[in-house]
C-alpha cells in the first residue's frame, strides 16, 4: 500500500511498517547495545571501542555514534565507519573509503561488511594509532 499508493520506496515503507507495528513495544537504550557486544568473552575488546569511539568523536560535533545489534555505526551525514567485535580478541573497524587502494593493514573488506570498503583488524588499543585515525578522518570527511 505504501509503496503502490504513496510511491514509498521500500526501504522507507518497510521502516513506516516496522514502527507502526511495535510502537507500543519498548525499545532498548543505544548503550544497551553496545553493552552486549562486548560481554562475556568479548569484554576485554571493550577499550578498544571506548578509545576508538573517544578519538572518532573529536572529528566534529556532528559525529553520531549509532549502535546496532551486532555492530556501532559512525556516521555524519552518512554512514562513514562501522565498529564490530567480530572474535574474542579482535575488533573489524569497517571504513567507507571508494577511492582508496587496499594495502596490507587497510585490507578490502570482502565479505566482512557491503557497507564498507575497507577493513581494519584491531586487537589493542595501541593499534589506534595516527594512521587509522587518518583513514578514519578521511572517510569523515568524505561522507
Amino acid at each position: 500500500f505504501l509503496k503502490s499508493e504513496h510511491t514509498v520506496s521500500h526501504g522507507f515503507a518497510s521502516m513506516i511498517a516496522h514502527e507502526s507495528l511495535n510502537k507500543d513495544i519498548p525499545q532498548p537504550k543505544p548503550a544497551f547495545w553496545v553493552d552486549q557486544q562486548y560481554q562475556g568473552n568479548k569484554r576485554t575488546l571493550r577499550p578498544i571501542y571506548d578509545t576508538l569511539t573517544q578519538a572518532v568523536k573529536k572529528f566534529g560535533s556532528d559525529v553520531e555514534i549509532a549502535p546496532k545489534k551486532t555492530y556501532v555505526s559512525f556516521r555524519r551525514s552518512k554512514q562513514f565507519a562501522l565498529v564490530q567485535p567480530s572474535t574474542r580478541d579482535r575488533i573489524d573497524v569497517g571504513i567507507k573509503l571508494k577511492s582508496t587502494n587496499p594495502t596490507t593493514r587497510l585490507e578490502a573488506s570482502g565479505s566482512f561488511n557491503a557497507m564498507v570498503t575497507h577493513r581494519v583488524r584491531v586487537t589493542n588499543v595501541s593499534e589506534i594509532d595516527q594512521q587509522l585515525l587518518n583513514w578514519l578522518k578521511a572517510a569523515y570527511e568524505i561522507a
